[in-house]
Protein backbone atom coordinates (compact mmCIF):
# COMPACT_ATOMS: atom_id res chain seq x y z
CA UNK A 1 0.00 0.00 0.00
CA UNK A 2 0.91 3.64 -0.35
CA UNK A 3 -1.49 6.28 0.93
CA UNK A 4 -0.97 9.94 1.78
CA UNK A 5 -4.48 11.30 1.43
CA UNK A 6 -4.91 12.41 5.07
CA UNK A 7 -3.02 14.81 7.32
CA UNK A 8 -1.87 12.10 9.72
CA UNK A 9 0.01 10.09 7.09
CA UNK A 10 3.04 8.30 8.52
CA UNK A 11 6.13 10.47 8.84
CA UNK A 12 4.36 13.21 6.90
CA UNK A 13 5.17 11.25 3.73
CA UNK A 14 2.86 8.26 3.33
CA UNK A 15 1.57 5.08 4.94
CA UNK A 16 3.18 1.96 3.48
CA UNK A 17 2.66 -0.82 6.01
CA UNK A 18 -0.51 0.15 7.84
CA UNK A 19 -2.63 3.25 7.65
CA UNK A 20 -2.46 5.56 10.64
CA UNK A 21 -6.26 5.63 10.28
CA UNK A 22 -6.37 1.86 10.86
CA UNK A 23 -6.64 0.91 7.17
CA UNK A 24 -4.77 -2.31 6.41
CA UNK A 25 -2.92 -2.90 3.11
CA UNK A 26 -5.68 -5.13 1.76
CA UNK A 27 -8.32 -2.45 2.30
CA UNK A 28 -6.06 0.24 0.87
CA UNK A 29 -5.29 -1.70 -2.29
CA UNK A 30 -8.94 -2.60 -2.88
CA UNK A 31 -9.87 1.07 -2.52
CA UNK A 32 -7.23 1.95 -5.12
CA UNK A 33 -8.71 -0.60 -7.52
CA UNK A 34 -12.24 0.70 -6.93
CA UNK A 35 -11.11 4.24 -7.83
CA UNK A 36 -9.36 2.88 -10.93
CA UNK A 37 -12.62 1.23 -11.98
CA UNK A 38 -14.54 4.46 -11.32
CA UNK A 39 -12.18 6.30 -13.68
CA UNK A 40 -12.91 3.72 -16.37
CA UNK A 41 -16.66 4.14 -15.84
CA UNK A 42 -16.24 7.91 -16.05
CA UNK A 43 -14.43 7.68 -19.40
CA UNK A 44 -17.57 6.25 -20.98
CA UNK A 45 -20.05 8.27 -18.90
CA UNK A 46 -18.30 11.55 -19.77
CA UNK A 47 -18.47 10.87 -23.50
CA UNK A 48 -22.05 9.63 -23.24
CA UNK A 49 -22.95 12.82 -21.39
CA UNK A 50 -21.53 14.97 -24.20
CA UNK A 51 -23.95 13.12 -26.50
CA UNK A 52 -26.86 13.90 -24.18
CA UNK A 53 -27.02 10.43 -22.63
CA UNK A 54 -26.86 9.80 -18.91
CA UNK A 55 -27.91 7.17 -16.40
CA UNK A 56 -28.58 8.05 -12.78
CA UNK A 57 -27.48 4.60 -11.55
CA UNK A 58 -24.05 5.18 -13.14
CA UNK A 59 -23.87 8.69 -11.66
CA UNK A 60 -24.72 7.51 -8.16
CA UNK A 61 -22.28 4.61 -8.27
CA UNK A 62 -19.34 6.84 -9.19
CA UNK A 63 -20.16 9.23 -6.33
CA UNK A 64 -20.55 6.37 -3.86
CA UNK A 65 -17.28 4.78 -5.02
CA UNK A 66 -15.45 8.05 -4.37
CA UNK A 67 -17.09 8.60 -0.98
CA UNK A 68 -16.41 5.00 0.06
CA UNK A 69 -12.66 5.64 -0.16
CA UNK A 70 -12.64 8.82 1.96
CA UNK A 71 -10.56 8.38 5.12
CA UNK A 72 -12.37 6.57 7.97
CA UNK A 73 -15.32 5.34 5.89
CA UNK A 74 -15.09 1.75 4.65
CA UNK A 75 -12.56 -0.60 6.24
CA UNK A 76 -14.27 -3.84 5.18
CA UNK A 77 -12.47 -5.79 2.38
CA UNK A 78 -15.52 -7.97 1.73
CA UNK A 79 -17.76 -4.97 1.10
CA UNK A 80 -15.08 -3.42 -1.11
CA UNK A 81 -14.80 -6.64 -3.10
CA UNK A 82 -18.55 -6.54 -3.72
CA UNK A 83 -18.30 -2.93 -4.86
CA UNK A 84 -15.51 -3.80 -7.29
CA UNK A 85 -17.61 -6.62 -8.75
CA UNK A 86 -20.50 -4.19 -9.05
CA UNK A 87 -18.18 -1.72 -10.79
CA UNK A 88 -17.60 -4.34 -13.51
CA UNK A 89 -21.34 -4.34 -14.27
CA UNK A 90 -21.52 -0.55 -14.14
CA UNK A 91 -18.63 -0.15 -16.59
CA UNK A 92 -20.43 -2.45 -19.03
CA UNK A 93 -23.55 -0.33 -18.58
CA UNK A 94 -21.60 2.89 -19.17
CA UNK A 95 -19.94 1.44 -22.28
CA UNK A 96 -23.31 0.46 -23.68
CA UNK A 97 -24.73 3.91 -22.89
CA UNK A 98 -21.87 5.53 -24.80
CA UNK A 99 -22.17 3.17 -27.76
CA UNK A 100 -25.92 3.78 -28.00
CA UNK A 101 -25.31 7.52 -27.87
CA UNK A 102 -22.79 7.26 -30.69
CA UNK A 103 -25.22 5.21 -32.76
CA UNK A 104 -27.95 7.83 -32.34
CA UNK A 105 -25.50 10.61 -33.19
CA UNK A 106 -24.20 8.73 -36.23
CA UNK A 107 -20.60 8.69 -35.07
CA UNK A 108 -17.99 6.03 -34.43
CA UNK A 109 -17.20 5.32 -30.75
CA UNK A 110 -13.67 6.09 -29.60
CA UNK A 111 -11.45 3.10 -28.97
CA UNK A 112 -10.71 3.78 -25.31
CA UNK A 113 -7.83 2.17 -23.45
CA UNK A 114 -7.14 1.74 -19.75
CA UNK A 115 -8.89 2.09 -17.45
CA UNK A 116 -11.95 2.01 -19.74
CA UNK A 117 -11.03 -1.54 -20.82
CA UNK A 118 -10.87 -2.71 -17.21
CA UNK A 119 -12.49 -5.99 -16.22
CA UNK A 120 -12.92 -7.16 -12.63
CA UNK A 121 -10.52 -9.93 -11.55
CA UNK A 122 -12.22 -13.14 -10.54
CA UNK A 123 -11.46 -13.07 -6.85
CA UNK A 124 -9.98 -10.91 -4.10
CA UNK A 125 -6.50 -12.38 -4.48
CA UNK A 126 -6.41 -11.37 -8.14
CA UNK A 127 -7.87 -7.98 -7.27
CA UNK A 128 -5.03 -7.34 -4.84
CA UNK A 129 -2.47 -8.42 -7.42
CA UNK A 130 -3.93 -6.07 -10.03
CA UNK A 131 -3.99 -3.20 -7.52
CA UNK A 132 -0.19 -3.30 -7.41
CA UNK A 133 0.04 -2.50 -11.11
CA UNK A 134 -2.10 0.65 -10.86
CA UNK A 135 -0.80 1.92 -7.51
CA UNK A 136 -0.07 5.53 -6.60
CA UNK A 137 3.49 4.53 -5.75
CA UNK A 138 4.05 3.57 -9.41
CA UNK A 139 2.61 6.86 -10.64
CA UNK A 140 4.80 8.80 -8.25
CA UNK A 141 7.84 6.99 -9.58
CA UNK A 142 6.82 7.55 -13.20
CA UNK A 143 5.52 11.13 -13.02
CA UNK A 144 7.23 12.71 -10.04
CA UNK A 145 5.75 14.36 -6.93
CA UNK A 146 4.32 17.48 -8.59
CA UNK A 147 2.29 15.85 -11.36
CA UNK A 148 1.21 12.81 -9.35
CA UNK A 149 0.51 15.01 -6.33
CA UNK A 150 -1.68 17.39 -8.32
CA UNK A 151 -3.57 14.42 -9.76
CA UNK A 152 -4.20 13.25 -6.21
CA UNK A 153 -5.20 16.76 -5.11
CA UNK A 154 -7.93 16.68 -7.76
CA UNK A 155 -8.96 13.15 -6.81
CA UNK A 156 -9.12 13.98 -3.10
CA UNK A 157 -11.15 17.09 -3.87
CA UNK A 158 -13.56 14.91 -5.84
CA UNK A 159 -13.77 12.44 -2.95
CA UNK A 160 -14.70 15.21 -0.52
CA UNK A 161 -17.21 16.68 -2.95
CA UNK A 162 -18.71 13.21 -3.44
CA UNK A 163 -19.45 13.05 0.28
CA UNK A 164 -21.46 16.27 0.08
CA UNK A 165 -23.18 15.23 -3.16
CA UNK A 166 -24.15 11.90 -1.60
CA UNK A 167 -25.68 13.57 1.46
CA UNK A 168 -27.64 15.95 -0.78
CA UNK A 169 -28.85 13.11 -3.02
CA UNK A 170 -30.07 11.14 0.00
CA UNK A 171 -32.36 14.09 0.73
CA UNK A 172 -33.49 14.30 -2.89
CA UNK A 173 -31.31 17.14 -4.20
CA UNK A 174 -29.34 16.14 -7.30
CA UNK A 175 -27.98 17.92 -10.35
CA UNK A 176 -27.11 16.52 -13.77
CA UNK A 177 -24.34 19.05 -14.40
CA UNK A 178 -22.65 18.10 -11.15
CA UNK A 179 -22.69 14.42 -12.03
CA UNK A 180 -21.32 15.26 -15.47
CA UNK A 181 -18.45 17.11 -13.85
CA UNK A 182 -17.51 14.10 -11.71
CA UNK A 183 -17.22 12.10 -14.93
CA UNK A 184 -15.36 14.89 -16.72
CA UNK A 185 -12.78 15.29 -13.94
CA UNK A 186 -12.16 11.57 -13.54
CA UNK A 187 -11.85 11.20 -17.31
CA UNK A 188 -9.38 14.11 -17.30
CA UNK A 189 -7.20 12.17 -14.85
CA UNK A 190 -6.87 9.33 -17.37
CA UNK A 191 -5.63 11.50 -20.24
CA UNK A 192 -2.43 13.21 -21.36
CA UNK A 193 -3.56 16.61 -20.07
CA UNK A 194 -3.25 15.19 -16.57
CA UNK A 195 0.53 15.29 -17.03
CA UNK A 196 0.55 19.07 -17.53
CA UNK A 197 0.96 21.09 -14.33
CA UNK A 198 -0.95 24.13 -15.58
CA UNK A 199 -3.89 21.99 -16.73
CA UNK A 200 -3.87 20.15 -13.42
CA UNK A 201 -3.97 23.38 -11.40
CA UNK A 202 -6.83 24.66 -13.56
CA UNK A 203 -8.80 21.46 -12.99
CA UNK A 204 -8.15 21.57 -9.23
CA UNK A 205 -9.64 25.07 -9.09
CA UNK A 206 -12.60 23.88 -11.16
CA UNK A 207 -13.19 21.18 -8.54
CA UNK A 208 -13.34 24.01 -6.03
CA UNK A 209 -15.82 25.89 -8.20
CA UNK A 210 -18.16 22.92 -8.56
CA UNK A 211 -17.81 22.05 -4.88
CA UNK A 212 -19.21 25.48 -3.97
CA UNK A 213 -22.32 24.53 -5.93
CA UNK A 214 -22.48 21.10 -4.28
CA UNK A 215 -22.19 22.60 -0.79
CA UNK A 216 -25.04 24.91 -1.76
CA UNK A 217 -27.07 21.88 -2.85
CA UNK A 218 -26.46 20.20 0.49
CA UNK A 219 -27.37 23.40 2.33
CA UNK A 220 -30.62 23.47 0.34
CA UNK A 221 -31.26 19.79 1.07
CA UNK A 222 -30.71 20.16 4.81
CA UNK A 223 -32.59 23.43 5.30
CA UNK A 224 -35.55 22.56 3.06
CA UNK A 225 -35.97 19.28 4.95
CA UNK A 226 -35.22 20.28 8.53
CA UNK A 227 -35.38 24.09 8.52
CA UNK A 228 -32.62 26.64 8.98
CA UNK A 229 -30.37 26.14 12.03
CA UNK A 230 -31.27 28.42 14.93
CA UNK A 231 -29.09 29.67 17.79
CA UNK A 232 -29.61 26.92 20.33
CA UNK A 233 -28.36 26.13 23.82
CA UNK A 234 -27.25 22.49 23.82
CA UNK A 235 -26.67 20.28 26.83
CA UNK A 236 -23.24 18.61 26.77
CA UNK A 237 -23.63 16.47 29.90
CA UNK A 238 -25.69 13.26 30.06
CA UNK A 239 -29.08 12.68 31.62
CA UNK A 240 -30.41 9.59 33.35
CA UNK A 241 -31.73 6.83 31.12
CA UNK A 242 -31.08 4.44 28.24
CA UNK A 243 -29.04 5.97 25.48
CA UNK A 244 -27.99 5.94 21.81
CA UNK A 245 -25.05 7.96 20.49
CA UNK A 246 -25.07 9.03 16.82
CA UNK A 247 -21.82 10.01 15.14
CA UNK A 248 -20.81 10.89 11.58
CA UNK A 249 -22.57 13.50 9.44
CA UNK A 250 -25.89 12.22 8.07
CA UNK A 251 -28.97 14.19 9.16
CA UNK A 252 -31.45 11.77 7.61
CA UNK A 253 -30.09 8.80 9.54
CA UNK A 254 -30.51 10.75 12.77
CA UNK A 255 -34.03 11.78 11.79
CA UNK A 256 -35.06 8.19 11.02
CA UNK A 257 -33.55 6.96 14.28
CA UNK A 258 -35.42 9.65 16.23
CA UNK A 259 -38.67 8.57 14.59
CA UNK A 260 -38.05 4.91 15.46
CA UNK A 261 -37.03 5.60 19.06
CA UNK A 262 -39.81 8.03 19.95
CA UNK A 263 -41.72 6.82 22.99
CA UNK A 264 -39.31 3.96 23.73
CA UNK A 265 -37.64 5.56 26.75
CA UNK A 266 -34.30 6.04 24.99
CA UNK A 267 -32.37 9.30 24.98
CA UNK A 268 -30.45 10.14 21.81
CA UNK A 269 -27.16 12.08 21.82
CA UNK A 270 -25.09 13.52 18.99
CA UNK A 271 -21.34 13.07 18.74
CA UNK A 272 -18.63 14.79 16.70
CA UNK A 273 -19.90 16.41 13.51
CA UNK A 274 -23.50 15.59 14.42
CA UNK A 275 -23.52 18.35 17.08
CA UNK A 276 -24.98 20.95 14.63
CA UNK A 277 -28.06 18.73 14.15
CA UNK A 278 -29.33 19.98 17.50
CA UNK A 279 -29.90 23.43 15.94
CA UNK A 280 -32.24 22.27 13.15
CA UNK A 281 -35.95 22.81 14.01
CA UNK A 282 -36.96 19.57 12.31
CA UNK A 283 -34.57 17.57 14.50
CA UNK A 284 -34.49 19.38 17.83
CA UNK A 285 -38.29 19.07 18.04
CA UNK A 286 -37.75 15.53 19.31
CA UNK A 287 -37.70 15.76 23.10
CA UNK A 288 -35.56 12.64 23.43
CA UNK A 289 -32.75 14.27 21.42
CA UNK A 290 -31.27 15.46 24.69
CA UNK A 291 -27.84 16.83 23.82
CA UNK A 292 -24.29 16.17 22.68
CA UNK A 293 -21.88 13.70 24.23
CA UNK A 294 -18.10 13.82 23.88
CA UNK A 295 -15.96 15.65 21.40
CA UNK A 296 -14.26 15.05 18.07
CA UNK A 297 -13.96 11.77 16.18
CA UNK A 298 -10.42 10.93 17.29
CA UNK A 299 -11.54 10.67 20.94
CA UNK A 300 -14.07 7.94 20.24
CA UNK A 301 -12.13 5.05 21.76
CA UNK A 302 -12.29 6.65 25.18
CA UNK A 303 -15.74 8.19 24.75
CA UNK A 304 -17.48 5.20 23.14
CA UNK A 305 -15.99 2.91 25.77
CA UNK A 306 -17.46 5.08 28.54
CA UNK A 307 -20.84 5.56 26.84
CA UNK A 308 -23.34 3.14 28.45
CA UNK A 309 -25.51 2.60 25.39
CA UNK A 310 -25.59 1.83 21.68
CA UNK A 311 -23.56 3.76 19.07
CA UNK A 312 -24.51 4.42 15.44
CA UNK A 313 -21.91 5.52 12.87
CA UNK A 314 -23.62 7.22 9.93
CA UNK A 315 -20.70 8.19 7.66
CA UNK A 316 -16.96 8.60 7.92
CA UNK A 317 -15.13 9.08 11.25
CA UNK A 318 -15.12 5.46 12.43
CA UNK A 319 -11.97 4.06 14.07
CA UNK A 320 -11.15 0.45 14.86
CA UNK A 321 -13.76 -0.44 17.52
CA UNK A 322 -12.47 -1.67 20.85
CA UNK A 323 -13.68 -5.12 21.89
CA UNK A 324 -15.34 -3.54 24.93
CA UNK A 325 -17.98 -1.86 22.76
CA UNK A 326 -17.80 -3.74 19.47
CA UNK A 327 -21.08 -5.55 20.24
CA UNK A 328 -22.96 -2.25 20.64
CA UNK A 329 -21.59 -0.17 17.76
CA UNK A 330 -23.41 -0.24 14.41
CA UNK A 331 -22.75 1.19 10.95
CA UNK A 332 -25.06 2.33 8.17
CA UNK A 333 -24.76 3.87 4.73
CA UNK A 334 -21.28 3.65 3.22
CA UNK A 335 -19.37 3.36 6.49
CA UNK A 336 -18.30 -0.17 7.45
CA UNK A 337 -15.96 -2.17 9.65
CA UNK A 338 -15.45 -5.95 9.48
CA UNK A 339 -17.64 -7.91 11.92
CA UNK A 340 -19.61 -4.81 12.96
CA UNK A 341 -23.38 -5.11 12.41
CA UNK A 342 -24.42 -3.00 9.41
CA UNK A 343 -27.87 -1.46 9.09
CA UNK A 344 -28.95 -1.78 5.47
CA UNK A 345 -30.79 0.51 3.09
CA UNK A 346 -34.11 -0.28 4.79
CA UNK A 347 -32.82 1.80 7.76
CA UNK A 348 -34.44 -0.53 10.28
CA UNK A 349 -32.61 0.48 13.45
CA UNK A 350 -34.15 -2.27 15.58
CA UNK A 351 -30.72 -3.85 16.41
CA UNK A 352 -29.48 -0.44 17.62
CA UNK A 353 -32.58 0.08 19.74
CA UNK A 354 -32.36 -3.42 21.24
CA UNK A 355 -28.69 -2.88 22.10
CA UNK A 356 -29.54 0.42 23.79
CA UNK A 357 -32.30 -1.17 25.86
CA UNK A 358 -29.98 -4.02 26.87
CA UNK A 359 -27.22 -1.65 27.99
CA UNK A 360 -27.22 -0.05 31.42
CA UNK A 361 -27.69 3.54 30.32
CA UNK A 362 -26.81 6.53 32.48
CA UNK A 363 -27.70 5.93 36.14
CA UNK A 364 -28.14 9.60 37.04
CA UNK A 365 -28.19 13.11 35.68
CA UNK A 366 -24.81 14.80 35.44
CA UNK A 367 -24.44 18.45 36.36
CA UNK A 368 -25.97 20.42 33.51
CA UNK A 369 -23.58 22.26 31.22
CA UNK A 370 -24.49 23.86 27.91
CA UNK A 371 -22.91 25.48 24.85
CA UNK A 372 -24.40 27.63 22.06
CA UNK A 373 -24.59 26.42 18.46
CA UNK A 374 -26.62 27.22 15.35
CA UNK A 375 -25.00 30.36 13.94
CA UNK A 376 -25.35 29.35 10.28
CA UNK A 377 -25.82 31.90 7.51
CA UNK A 378 -29.54 32.49 8.12
CA UNK A 379 -29.03 33.23 11.80
CA UNK A 380 -26.00 35.48 11.32
CA UNK A 381 -27.51 37.38 8.39
CA UNK A 382 -30.57 38.00 10.53
CA UNK A 383 -28.44 40.21 12.79
CA UNK A 384 -26.08 41.40 10.05
CA UNK A 385 -26.91 45.06 10.61
CA UNK A 386 -25.99 44.77 14.29
CA UNK A 387 -22.69 43.15 13.33
CA UNK A 388 -21.98 45.80 10.71
CA UNK A 389 -22.66 48.62 13.17
CA UNK A 390 -20.38 46.95 15.71
CA UNK A 391 -17.58 46.89 13.14
CA UNK A 392 -18.16 50.50 12.09
CA UNK A 393 -18.16 51.68 15.70
CA UNK A 394 -14.94 49.82 16.44
CA UNK A 395 -16.52 47.40 18.92
CA UNK A 396 -15.54 44.50 16.63
CA UNK A 397 -12.00 44.85 15.33
CA UNK A 398 -11.52 41.59 13.46
CA UNK A 399 -13.12 38.26 12.57
CA UNK A 400 -11.27 34.96 12.75
CA UNK A 401 -12.47 31.78 11.07
CA UNK A 402 -10.78 29.08 13.15
CA UNK A 403 -12.03 25.65 12.17
CA UNK A 404 -11.79 22.57 10.02
CA UNK A 405 -11.07 18.91 10.70
CA UNK A 406 -9.67 17.78 14.02
CA UNK A 407 -7.24 14.89 14.41
CA UNK A 408 -4.95 13.06 16.80
CA UNK A 409 -1.61 14.19 15.37
CA UNK A 410 0.39 16.51 17.62
CA UNK A 411 0.33 20.23 16.94
CA UNK A 412 -3.42 20.80 17.14
CA UNK A 413 -3.26 22.47 20.54
CA UNK A 414 -2.26 25.46 18.43
CA UNK A 415 -5.93 26.05 17.64
CA UNK A 416 -6.93 26.07 21.31
CA UNK A 417 -4.12 28.44 22.17
CA UNK A 418 -4.95 30.67 19.21
CA UNK A 419 -8.65 30.92 20.07
CA UNK A 420 -7.85 31.78 23.68
CA UNK A 421 -5.35 34.42 22.58
CA UNK A 422 -7.72 36.18 20.17
CA UNK A 423 -8.30 39.70 21.59
CA UNK A 424 -11.63 40.39 23.29
CA UNK A 425 -12.69 42.85 20.60
CA UNK A 426 -12.61 40.10 17.96
CA UNK A 427 -15.19 37.49 16.92
CA UNK A 428 -14.40 33.83 16.19
CA UNK A 429 -16.34 31.88 13.57
CA UNK A 430 -15.85 28.13 13.77
CA UNK A 431 -17.07 25.01 12.01
CA UNK A 432 -16.44 21.28 11.65
CA UNK A 433 -14.97 19.13 14.41
CA UNK A 434 -11.94 21.39 14.82
CA UNK A 435 -14.15 23.50 17.09
CA UNK A 436 -13.93 20.85 19.81
CA UNK A 437 -10.50 22.25 20.62
CA UNK A 438 -12.19 25.27 22.22
CA UNK A 439 -16.00 25.25 21.87
CA UNK A 440 -16.61 24.54 25.57
CA UNK A 441 -14.53 27.51 26.72
CA UNK A 442 -16.09 30.82 27.73
CA UNK A 443 -15.58 33.66 25.24
CA UNK A 444 -18.29 36.10 26.29
CA UNK A 445 -19.92 38.55 23.90
CA UNK A 446 -19.51 41.96 22.26
CA UNK A 447 -22.65 44.03 22.77
CA UNK A 448 -24.80 40.92 22.80
CA UNK A 449 -23.04 39.28 19.87
CA UNK A 450 -21.39 36.03 21.03
CA UNK A 451 -17.64 36.09 20.43
CA UNK A 452 -17.77 32.41 19.39
CA UNK A 453 -20.16 31.63 16.55
CA UNK A 454 -20.50 27.92 15.68
CA UNK A 455 -21.45 27.83 11.99
CA UNK A 456 -21.95 24.05 11.83
CA UNK A 457 -20.50 21.01 10.05
CA UNK A 458 -17.56 21.03 7.63
CA UNK A 459 -19.92 21.39 4.67
CA UNK A 460 -21.30 24.51 6.36
CA UNK A 461 -18.22 26.28 5.07
CA UNK A 462 -20.88 27.29 2.54
CA UNK A 463 -22.56 29.29 5.32
CA UNK A 464 -19.26 30.90 6.29
CA UNK A 465 -18.66 31.88 2.65
CA UNK A 466 -22.15 33.39 2.41
CA UNK A 467 -21.59 35.34 5.63
CA UNK A 468 -18.26 36.68 4.37
CA UNK A 469 -19.79 37.59 1.02
CA UNK A 470 -22.66 39.46 2.71
CA UNK A 471 -20.23 41.42 4.89
CA UNK A 472 -18.10 42.27 1.85
CA UNK A 473 -21.17 43.53 0.03
CA UNK A 474 -22.25 45.59 3.04
CA UNK A 475 -18.82 47.22 3.27
CA UNK A 476 -18.55 47.57 -0.52
CA UNK A 477 -15.28 45.68 -0.69
CA UNK A 478 -13.86 42.28 -1.60
CA UNK A 479 -13.69 39.39 0.85
CA UNK A 480 -9.89 39.76 0.95
CA UNK A 481 -10.36 43.36 2.12
CA UNK A 482 -12.52 42.40 5.11
CA UNK A 483 -11.08 42.33 8.63
CA UNK A 484 -11.30 38.54 8.37
CA UNK A 485 -8.58 35.90 8.72
CA UNK A 486 -9.00 32.19 7.93
CA UNK A 487 -6.85 29.86 9.99
CA UNK A 488 -7.77 26.32 9.04
CA UNK A 489 -7.08 22.80 10.21
CA UNK A 490 -7.41 19.83 7.90
CA UNK A 491 -7.48 16.06 8.19
CA UNK A 492 -9.21 14.40 5.25
CA UNK A 493 -10.62 14.92 1.79
CA UNK A 494 -13.64 17.04 2.62
CA UNK A 495 -11.26 19.67 3.94
CA UNK A 496 -9.35 19.41 0.66
CA UNK A 497 -12.37 20.26 -1.48
CA UNK A 498 -13.28 23.17 0.81
CA UNK A 499 -9.74 24.53 0.49
CA UNK A 500 -10.02 24.24 -3.30
CA UNK A 501 -13.30 26.17 -3.13
CA UNK A 502 -11.69 28.96 -1.14
CA UNK A 503 -8.82 29.10 -3.64
CA UNK A 504 -11.29 29.18 -6.53
CA UNK A 505 -12.94 32.18 -4.87
CA UNK A 506 -9.58 33.92 -4.76
CA UNK A 507 -9.36 33.95 -0.97
CA UNK A 508 -5.83 34.91 0.03
CA UNK A 509 -3.66 34.91 3.14
CA UNK A 510 -5.11 31.70 4.60
CA UNK A 511 -3.06 29.71 7.06
CA UNK A 512 -3.27 25.93 7.05
CA UNK A 513 -2.16 23.34 9.59
CA UNK A 514 -1.10 21.54 11.58
CA UNK A 515 1.02 20.40 8.61
CA UNK A 516 0.80 20.90 4.87
CA UNK A 517 -0.45 18.07 2.62
CA UNK A 518 2.19 15.50 1.67
CA UNK A 519 0.70 15.37 -1.83
CA UNK A 520 1.48 19.05 -2.48
CA UNK A 521 5.00 19.01 -3.90
CA UNK A 522 7.44 21.88 -3.43
CA UNK A 523 6.87 23.41 -6.86
CA UNK A 524 3.09 23.31 -6.44
CA UNK A 525 3.41 24.83 -2.98
CA UNK A 526 5.45 27.64 -4.49
CA UNK A 527 2.58 28.41 -6.89
CA UNK A 528 0.04 28.44 -4.05
CA UNK A 529 2.22 30.76 -2.01
CA UNK A 530 2.81 33.12 -4.93
CA UNK A 531 -0.81 33.23 -6.14
CA UNK A 532 -2.73 32.98 -2.87
CA UNK A 533 -0.19 33.62 -0.10
CA UNK A 534 -1.26 30.31 1.44
CA UNK A 535 1.04 29.62 4.38
CA UNK A 536 1.49 27.04 7.14
CA UNK A 537 0.58 27.99 10.69
CA UNK A 538 3.49 28.97 12.92
CA UNK A 539 2.78 29.96 16.54
CA UNK A 540 -0.38 31.63 17.86
CA UNK A 541 1.60 34.67 18.96
CA UNK A 542 3.36 35.14 15.64
CA UNK A 543 0.26 34.51 13.53
CA UNK A 544 -1.90 36.87 15.59
CA UNK A 545 0.72 39.61 15.41
CA UNK A 546 0.91 39.21 11.63
CA UNK A 547 -2.87 39.28 11.19
CA UNK A 548 -3.55 42.23 13.51
CA UNK A 549 -0.62 44.44 12.57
Amino acid sequence: MFCYQCEQTAGGKGCVKMGVCGKDPKTSDLQDLLIYAAKGIAQYAHRAGMLGCHDRAIDRFVVEALFTTVTNVNFDPQRLERLINRAAKIIDKARQLYQEGCQKAGQQPEDLSAPADWQAPGNQVDMLAEAQSISLARRLEAMGPDVAGLQELILYGLKGMAAYADHAAILGVEDDETYRFFHEALDFLTGRQAEDVDALVAMALKVGEVNLKVMGMLDQANTSTYGHPEPTSVRVTPVKGKAILVSGHDLRDLSLLLEQTEGKGINVYTHGEMLPCLAYPGLKKYKHLVGNYGGAWQDQHKEFDAFPGAILMTTNCIQRPKETYKNRIFTTGLVAWPDVVHIGDDKDFTPVIEAALAAEGFSEDAEEKTIMIGFARNAVMGVAQTVIEAVKSGKIRHFFLIGGCDGAKSGRNYYTDLAQAVPEDCVILTLACGKYRFNKLEFGDIGGIPRLLDVGQCNDAYSAIQIASALAEAFNCGVNDLPLSMILSWYEQKAVCILLTLLHLGIKNMKLGPSLPAFVGPNVLKVLVEQFNLAPISTPEKDLAEVLQ
